[in-house]
């Protein structure tokens, strides 16, 4: 089995090495297919700091002396990249959500389609699992996940389903949740629907917004000028943030503006629309059908309005 099939591979890492005796990161290290092709690109003075919280994806290390694996979520990049001297870099790359191993291995428990226990912890020292959330949440926060975080507009009434199946016996397994659920599945939409309530579970027990937000917050700083930031989302919640961020430096999409009109926004749009992978790609990797990337480049920031 492999790890991973990285998702628009080529085109993140022609976006992302502009040159290549710099520094990059990949923050999402997985199974090392970008990190691989980021390293291909690099000259003997390049380097490549890679994070992952998973530590079975220690495994996949590069053994290379430009290569440098960080066994930490990202949400701790500058930390970390102060403490190994690469501070600032010329390119950060994220491919977020789940990996193939990770759906894959049904003692992860991140798939409806593979009986194992409720986890789903990218990092298995976490405290929060996916047991505690289905078992432990009341009605109204599981619906609130389920309303936020898979945009499942039914939520309450899988969350009521989920309160009396748990009421009997706990949810232990990822199949003892899927015949909870089950009555209350919308016709011709069964698996939509559990891979929303599967994906929300993921994002809350692994705080993925606010990882990804404290990610984001720090690309600023953490980018030289002309530096790149490519990011590669699978769901709305994410791609929003990302594109927001990219835009206006914030969370809400607004461009805030000094005193002279010009806006106060640390990048520049590369790609005006997200990059979504070919019929190709899709055919041979059916996971990357919702994967959307963005770039944007880190500018210079202006002294003052005179400047313009």
């Amino acid at each position: 089995m492999r790890y991973h099939d990285p998702v628009l591979l080529q085109t993140s890492v022609d976006h992302l090495v502009t040159d290549p005796s710099g520094i990059y990161v990949d923050a999402t290290f997985g199974g090392g297919g970008h990190s691989r092709a980021i390293m291909e690109r690099l000259s003997p003075d390049g380097r490549l700091i890679a994070f992952d919280q998973d530590a079975e994806s220690r495994a996949n290390a590069i053994d290379d002396p430009r290569f440098r694996f960080v066994p930490s979520n990202f949400k701790n990049l500058t930390r970390f990249l102060q403490y190994h001297k690469a501070y600032p870099v010329h390119g950060i790359l994220a491919d977020l959500g789940v990996s193939s191993h990770q759906i894959d291995t049904p003692g992860r428990g991140f798939s409806y389609s593979h009986d194992g226990p409720l986890d789903m912890r990218m990092n298995a020292d976490a405290d929060l699992s996916a047991h505690d959330v289905v078992n432990q949440y009341d009605e109204e926060q599981l619906a609130k996940v389920f309303f936020t975080y898979g945009e499942l507009s039914d939520g309450r009434r899988l969350a009521r389903r989920i309160v009396r199946a748990r009421d009997t016996q706990p949810l232990d397994t990822t199949f003892q949740l899927v015949e909870a659920l089950k009555p209350g599945l919308p016709r011709g939409r069964e698996n939509k629907t559990l891979s929303k309530v599967f994906q929300a579970i993921r994002i809350e027990v692994n705080r993925e917004t606010e990882v990804l937000e404290a990610l984001l917050s720090q690309t600023p700083d953490a980018l030289l000028n002309g530096g790149r930031l490519v990011i590669i989302s699978y769901h709305s919640l994410e791609d929003r943030m990302v594109k927001n961020f990219m835009r206006a430096g914030n969370f809400s999409g607004e461009v805030e503006k000094d005193f002279f009109g010009n806006p106060l926004t640390p990048f520049k749009l590369v790609t005006r629309k997200a990059v979504t992978p070919d019929e190709t790609e899709i055919m041979n990797n059916p996971r990357a059908r919702s994967a959307k990337l963005r770039v944007a480049e880190k500018i210079e920031k202006q002294a003052h309005g005179l400047d313009h």
